[in-house]
């Protein structure tokens, strides 16, 4: 697996972004869907990464660094790859950039609905703990919050 910084304009990598936006709208109330489009994960604060096996794009993430915080962002792997690797894959590769910026603490918001179950696993399997609202969030029965020292 091959992971590397983004292609923005790349089609395949704007079709996933596109329909990992969609399903998170999908899947919470809009006030309470926090998925980045195109246009927000071009900030300069935020690194995003994609996921290649070969020239098969197989996933997407990136992470929104503030300081000696920051927030992972956009995590999606292709449907045809679930549960192949890419998110720990991911998941690593974004970590290690959150620590070679001195980031201490490593945060994520995330949906609190079935749907979301394998994320969670996947979090907590990775050291991540539940916590509370972070930065401009707040506390719903829509959301889950959890948080990694670094």
């Amino acid at each position: 697996m091959d992971i590397r910084p983004a292609d923005l304009d790349d089609p395949a990598v704007r079709e996933l972004v596109r329909f990992h936006h969609a399903n998170m709208q999908a899947m919470s109330p809009p006030e309470y869907s926090f998925a980045l489009d195109l246009d927000k994960l071009r900030a300069p604060d935020i690194r995003v990464l994609a996921a290649y096996h070969g020239a098969q794009l197989t996933g997407i993430g990136a992470v929104h660094l503030r300081g000696a915080e920051a927030e992972l962002k956009s995590m999606r792997t292709v449907p045809g790859q679930l549960r192949s690797g890419v998110a720990t894959a991911m998941l690593a590769a974004l970590t290690a950039i959150a620590r070679d910026a001195c980031v201490k603490t490593l945060y994520l918001e995330t949906g609190s609905g079935s749907g979301f179950e394998p994320a969670w696993q996947l979090y907590l399997k990775h050291d991540f703990a539940e916590c509370g609202p972070f930065a401009d969030y707040s506390a719903s029965d829509f959301n889950r919050f959890m948080m990694k020292r670094l």
